[in-house]
């Protein structure tokens, strides 16, 4: 029994509905020791892909029993969801010491910066080796130009919330916090009475108004400023050091264990060959691609019988864009049912309605909003930063919708005529002595009479719309009607121009 290749389609992409959650990963050792530390490295930019990697290793770490598990980072930044996913995890984690490790060495950039200080805030205590740096995680888009630029107000107060929410919880200096994601925060050092302290503008102005009405309160002496108003601030190892930002120097990982006071390293993490993989199938032109070769399999198929290559490099393809997001955890069932009711619609569209019309059209839209939601893990935008990712994903998918209807329109309008398609759809042609009643020729063989096939009649072998296969005389030629025709529906040839065959319902 043949099976539909549309439902076939729709038959493999319902079965994410019904898939459980993916393996978070399997213990490394079941003889874990106490004090021992297992290191995740965070390096390159941060994307949804590291996301899931983060997160697999280091429910493994905690599986096999690690005390602390540190965070080895070497990062200019990246996503700012991709960042807030990464540190909401790392505060939840309860049963490890979590610790994050700015190192140094011949293959790193000895950089913490942007979303990677965030990701740093989030971990109970930070270590960092003699020259590196960590700061500016101003969140920052990019403008029409290519440029980066200041993202607005909303945004940045978002995070600037939730950085200092970190710093807070971790018993970082808040002000540092601040002033490394705040153009508007000046930064001070100041002498409270024997104290050494960082404070912003606003703190030391409400410290030196509590001096001069309470002379038993200690006298706030300002220092030197570390942050102008209007300059986002970066601190190198040793000024982080100096104010109370991070707990130690360590340029070793031997060093970073002695601080710890850990019994040495468990395991060390690195991505999978199928980490690499799928950060490459959620790339923005791999996604594209992916639509463009889908939609183009689909059409091909409906234009062939039986389910053969194009349907399953359909499958192939949607599988690949929603099964790499399902992974990264971006797919759910919202997405799936629009897609397969977008399915479901051109479907009708094509094999019940006449034409092309609104049902198409919606088809079309379900497909497209549900390619859409699963670059992301968000419906609705909320902020700036997510109405920037919207509209990246929105113009990945309108763009291989486009190359794909034009694709679908140069592959109508070229195919009978093109030989790289003849493996996939069924040519007849005609011998030239046809004509005298010596009957049609099926060998594969290119030829042009076709128009001795002018005025007779026959029937549509496939459905036509327009475009489809009838048979003339026991011969089976590609044909393309002016209307909607049934398979098995009477028809004239009414004109014949090059190797292209008009025909007529009768």
């Amino acid at each position: 029994m043949k099976i539909p290749p549309l439902l076939l389609i729709l038959f493999i992409l319902s079965a994410f509905l019904f898939a459980e959650e993916p393996p978070q990963g399997v213990p490394a050792s079941s003889g874990g020791k106490p004090g021992m530390a297992w290191i995740i490295p965070i390096q390159g930019d941060i994307e949804p892909s590291l996301v899931t990697f983060v997160r697999r290793e280091a429910r493994r770490a905690l599986d096999a029993g690690a005390a602390y598990i540190v965070f080895e980072i070497d990062t200019f930044g990246g996503r700012v969801d991709s960042a807030l996913q990464i540190t909401s995890f790392i505060m939840s984690l309860k049963k490890a010491q979590t610790v994050a490790w700015v190192r140094n060495s011949e293959s790193s950039m000895g950089v913490s910066w942007s979303a990677g200080a965030l990701i740093a805030l989030s971990c109970s205590e930070i270590y960092m080796a003699a020259g590196t740096s960590m700061g500016a995680a101003a969140p920052v888009t990019l403008g029409a130009d290519g440029q980066t630029e200041g993202t607005g107000e909303k945004t940045v107060a978002a995070v600037r919330s939730q950085i200092a929410a970190l710093a807070e919880r971790n018993g970082h200096p808040t002000g540092i916090a601040l002033a490394m994601v705040d153009y508007d925060v000046e930064l001070w050092e100041v002498k409270l009475g024997e104290e050494t302290k960082v404070m912003t503008l606003a703190e030391l102005e409400r410290a030196e108004s509590e001096a001069e009405r309470n002379p038993a309160a200690p006298r706030a002496e300002r220092g030197a400023l570390i942050s102008p108003a209007g300059k986002l601030l970066s601190l190198t190892a040793g000024e982080a050091l100096r104010y109370g930002l991070i707990r130690g120097l360590a340029d070793e990982r031997e060093d970073l264990i002695t601080l710890l006071g850990a019994g040495g390293v468990l395991e060390e993490s690195s991505p999978s060959p199928s980490d690499s993989v799928i950060a490459f199938l959620v790339s923005a032109p791999v996604q594209g691609v992916l639509i463009l070769i889908g939609l183009i399999m689909v059409f091909l198929e409906m234009q062939s019988p039986g389910f053969g290559i194009p349907g399953t490099a359909a499958v192939v393809s949607f599988l690949l864009v929603f099964g790499s997001s399902f992974l990264l955890g971006r797919v759910g069932s919202l997405e799936l049912v629009l897609f397969i009711l977008g399915l479901g619609f051109l479907a009708v569209e094509i094999f019940v309605l006449p034409g092309f019309g609104v049902v198409g059209i919606l088809g079309i839209i379900l497909i497209a909003a549900s390619l859409v939601f699963s670059m992301q893990d968000f419906v609705i935008p909320s902020f700036e930063w997510e109405w920037g990712l919207f509209g990246r994903n929105v113009f990945v998918v309108f763009v291989g919708l486009v190359a794909a209807l034009t694709g679908i329109a140069v592959i109508a309008l070229l195919g009978p005529r093109t030989r790289i398609f003849d493996r996939i759809t069924l040519k007849t042609q005609i011998d030239k002595s046809a004509s005298e009643g010596e009957g049609w020729k099926d060998d594969g063989s290119v030829e042009s009479d076709y128009q001795s096939l002018l005025g007779l009649s026959g029937k549509a072998v496939t459905v036509l719309r327009p475009i489809g296969r009838a048979e003339f005389d026991g011969g089976i030629f590609q044909v393309e009607a002016d209307t909607f025709i049934e398979a098995g529906g009477q028809v004239r040839v009414i004109k014949v121009q090059g190797n292209n065959i008009f025909v007529r319902s009768v």
